[in-house]
């Protein structure tokens, strides 16, 4: 199966520290994190990877020359600069051969099982799967009465965590009949799936973490250069 990564965003909020370099090649360990996603995926023997590029293309184009991450094949597709999720995801279509496939985001990692993700997948028989993670609060929570009192205030707790998507998903072909050029994947796609029934919901409690601000990767590159990054499987 091919891995399909979605790297053609400007990734604004880190903009002003790496304004020419997409978000997906901003360096942890001095290694690009969509390195470290498709190390991920190619433990697991997934060797085909099809990044979905826009904003900085041409980095990721001389940086994943052959031999970058021997055994892999890796295709840089434009997909132009303000392509929606969904519309990217159409631009590669003849790529994938009608069959099933990887997607997922070039701005996380995880200590995730492809090959579990992957088996329920096929287990569920639905159009796609998704991994849901646990959202750690960032702040502690504050809950009001009606009359303005403050009825409980507490700390960050993981019982204020929610579930959200933290990429790592599975596709069918059948995805495509609910793709437009118009529509970015996290909203009318995936609303119609769960609509029809057609969206399975793989939980993943384990390590994940996004790279959306410079806090983000200082912390990655902390774990990284201290021995203990989670999502090093390899």
């Amino acid at each position: 199966m091919k891995a399909v990564l979605l790297a053609g965003g400007y990734g604004r909020r880190m903009a002003d520290a790496y304004p020419a370099v997409p978000k997906p090649m901003i360096a942890i360990g001095g290694r690009p994190l969509l390195w470290h996603i498709m190390q991920i995926y190619a433990h697991y023997g997934v060797q085909d990877f099809i990044v979905c590029a826009g904003f900085g293309q041409q980095v990721i184009h001389d940086y994943f020359s052959p031999g970058v991450l021997p055994g892999c094949h890796v295709t840089v597709a434009d997909t132009g600069l303000d392509t929606t999720t969904a519309g990217r995801i159409l631009r590669v279509r003849e790529l994938l051969a009608d069959a099933p496939f990887f997607l997922t985001y070039g701005d996380g990692v995880a200590d995730i099982n492809i090959q579990a993700l992957l088996d329920f997948h096929q287990k569920q028989q639905k159009a796609a799967t998704i991994t849901v993670v646990l959202e750690t609060p960032h702040f502690g929570a504050v809950e009001l009465g009606e009359t303005g009192l403050v009825t409980a205030f507490r700390e960050k707790n993981p019982l204020d965590s929610r579930r959200i998507n933290g990429g790592f998903m599975v596709f069918e072909p059948a995805i495509f009949d609910y793709l437009t050029p118009e529509a970015a994947l996290e909203c009318a796609p995936m609303t119609s799936l769960v609509q029809v029934e057609q969206l399975a919901g793989y939980a993943h409690d384990g390590f994940w973490q996004c790279m959306d601000t410079p806090q983000d990767k200082q912390l990655l590159e902390e774990l990284w250069n201290g021995g203990n990054a989670p999502w090093k499987v390899w």
